[in-house]
């Protein structure tokens, strides 16, 4: 596994937050200490509790996402992005 820190827009690592490469085509965002998205070929997923926690989180959310709220609320609603437990209940 591999992490890095996100980027803010003047190049700049951005502290609590973080990209996280997993062994295989697994990437996550992890926002403080939560996990907030896990992508892969198949699928994305959102964690049902942290995924939309606070603006900081949001803001680099949308970034690893590649889009806004907006957007992200239809896929949830269509399905397309899963809500589930990440965290393992923390």
């Amino acid at each position: 596994m591999k992490t890095e820190n996100m980027t803010s827009t003047s190049g700049n690592k951005v502290a609590n937050q973080f990209i996280i490469y997993g062994n295989n085509s697994d990437v996550y965002f992890q926002s403080y200490k939560s996990i907030i998205v896990k992508m892969n070929d198949d699928e994305v997923q959102l964690d049902q509790k942290y995924w939309n926690y606070s603006n900081t989180t949001g803001k680099y959310r949308n970034i690893f996402l590649n889009e806004n709220i907006t957007e992200t609320r239809k896929k949830i609603k269509s399905g397309e992005y899963k809500l589930t437990d990440l965290n393992g209940g923390i």
